[in-house]
């Protein structure tokens, strides 16, 4: 199983695109606190459509709550990085740690000791980031395929 983690999401419509790619991938989400939206909001309903039931979803109150609970590596998703996601060899048990929507993951997060490295998905020149659940998509989808698919159809 994979992992995405998200540390402090602000928009509940992410999460719910979050959710619902969890139960698409079989992965486990992890959402750390304190989250910008409580989660029976209803954007996050309503981008999770009915698929909270079929999802792996866990509420931690820290980062280190959240990545002991991740057997593997961890990989670190930023914008200031220089190793490409796709140049990643992923392994079952990795968790994928994604920042706020706002400012991404603080310092401290990225130098978290269980930290393997620091990556970034590939944009054209002059813009700033891609929204939160199309870059977990993009990266937990390269490190599914390179799995070999386990349990898709």
């Amino acid at each position: 199983m994979l992992h995405i983690i998200f540390w402090e999401p602000e928009i509940p419509g992410n999460t719910g695109a979050a959710i619902r790619l969890s139960a698409c991938t079989g992965s486990m989400l992890h959402l750390v606190k304190p989250l910008g939206f409580d989660m029976d909001d209803a954007k996050l309903r309503r981008a999770g459509l009915d698929y909270h039931d079929l999802a792996h979803v866990r509420v931690h109150d820290s980062l280190d709550e959240a990545l002991a609970e991740v057997p593997g590596r961890i990989w670190a998703l930023t914008g200031h990085a220089t190793t490409m996601y796709a140049d990643i060899s992923y392994a079952d048990g990795d968790g994928l740690l994604f920042g706020r929507e706002s400012v991404g993951l603080s310092e401290e997060a990225m130098n978290h000791p269980r930290v393997e490295d620091r990556v970034r998905i590939q944009m054209v020149d002059g813009v700033r980031s891609l929204n939160l659940a199309n870059s977990a998509s993009i990266v937990l989808y390269e490190a599914w395929h390179q799995l070999g698919f386990p349990n898709g159809i």
